[in-house]
């Protein structure tokens, strides 16, 4: 006969060993909070009320805590720092035992794992996150890095076997941290060129080897270094797609969403948008001619990937480390056919384009790309849609903008600057 209390128990008790896992995870939080003595960064504050959010949540009966811990994992990546990627991973192994088939929590305990350099415990996680994604959902950022790690232990292993005797210790560095392995795979690659001299056929691999992995530990690999086919574009060959077209930048402000625009804004020959961006055929339109979008952050590079269909796509960045590496990281194959090389990079401020002073580094990214716009001057229509209300624009942008536009239209929210 079954016990018709028998469910009820079972239920209980899971749900203390959840209150159990999100009190470890809160004590987890809180030994970070406490070991904080120097003075906190914009990201320790995300961070601290990340913690704050999930803490609150703890105590609303109708909340669910998972959620908010997952975001505090998010932060604490954000964080960096052997402290901040410590408290992520505590807080990743607690959210994967909360919920064992969560994908969130499995990609963020792959990523902690990845930033302390436990690459063989990262690749099982992040394989783990692959099999509970569903059929089609985008995965880019995750395989990349699976293959990454995949390459990096294939060097490892080539390289254990040109010299099998010395070798033989490269094989345990698969498990190591990438700062303590580089090093000693270093070593092991001079020892060999000392003893062997560097015409060696297997020296010659071996250090063939090592230089991959080099730049497999300073950046993730490309399955397609082509970009699917994307060709690169300077100031000429940017002028050269431009040229003749008509031009339409597109705020992403609500109300051009539900303007009824869309086929007005589509009619232009070049449709631009900027950063995160939705299109909409009654509203904002569909077409995409050209994206610009500007890298924020210490970490530009950890955003996601840029897939939306674009003709064009310019990103703006400095310094010029930071823009290689989020360009690399970023861009998707096939979803552009043109990319801004790095003569566009910073076009406001390269004194080799337009050189202008007095902008600073926060310009907004439809200025920034409107201003070239006008600066290259090969279009018979430039206007801006849903630029027309404060805060759309900085004050000194939209003050330059009205100084040189030659009619505003308050009923399309438009103003044309041709």
């Amino acid at each position: 006969m079954t016990n018709p209390l028998a469910g009820l128990f079972t239920a209980r008790q899971k749900e203390a060993a959840r209150r159990d896992l999100y009190a470890r995870g809160l004590r987890l939080c809180g030994d970070y909070l406490a070991a904080r003595d120097d003075r906190p960064t914009v990201r320790d504050t995300r961070l601290t009320q990340a913690i704050g959010v999930f803490a609150g949540s703890l105590d609303t009966p109708s909340a669910d805590p998972f959620d908010a811990l997952l975001q505090v994992g998010v932060r604490a990546l954000e964080a960096g720092g052997d402290d901040g990627l410590a408290l992520a991973l505590g807080v990743a192994e607690t959210a994967t035992e909360v919920r064992q088939r969560s994908r969130g929590a499995w990609r963020l305990r792959g990523r902690a794992l990845d930033g302390l350099g436990r690459g063989d415990e990262a690749l099982e996680c992040y394989e783990r996150h692959l099999t509970l994604l569903g059929d089609g959902e985008a995965a880019e950022d995750v395989t990349r890095r699976i293959d990454t790690l995949r390459r990096r232990r294939a060097c490892l292993e080539e390289a254990a076997t040109l010299f099998p005797g010395p070798g033989a210790a490269l094989r345990d560095l698969a498990g190591k941290p990438a700062p303590v392995a580089a090093p000693e795979f270093a070593a092991h690659a001079r020892a060999r060129v000392a003893e062997h001299g560097p015409g060696d056929p297997a020296v010659r691999r071996l250090l063939e080897l090592y230089g991959t992995y080099r730049r497999l530990v300073e950046r993730s690999g490309m399955s397609d270094p082509l970009l699917g086919g994307t060709t690169p574009v300077g100031v000429g060959g940017l002028r050269g797609l431009v040229a003749g077209r008509t031009v339409c930048l597109v705020s992403n402000a609500a109300e051009v969403a539900g303007s009824g625009l869309g086929a007005e804004i589509d009619a232009y020959d070049l449709v631009v948008r900027c950063d995160s961006f939705r299109t909409h055929a009654g509203g904002a339109g569909e077409r995409t001619g050209l994206h610009a979008v500007s890298l924020r952050g210490d970490a530009p590079w950890d955003g996601p990937a840029w897939t939306r269909p674009a003709g064009i796509r310019l990103v703006f960045g400095d310094p010029a480390a930071a823009w290689r590496r989020a360009v690399r990281q970023r861009l998707a194959a096939g979803a552009q056919e043109h990319v801004g090389d790095a003569s566009l990079r910073r076009p406001l401020s390269d004194p080799a384009l337009l050189g202008e002073g007095g902008w600073g580094s926060g310009t907004t990214t439809a200025f920034t790309v409107l201003r070239l716009l006008d600066f290259l001057d090969v279009s018979p229509r430039l206007d801006l849609i849903g630029f027309d209300k404060p805060g759309r624009l900085r004050p000194k942008e939209a003050e330059w903008v009205m100084d040189r536009a030659t009619h505003v239209d308050d009923s399309k929210m438009r103003i044309a600057l041709r």
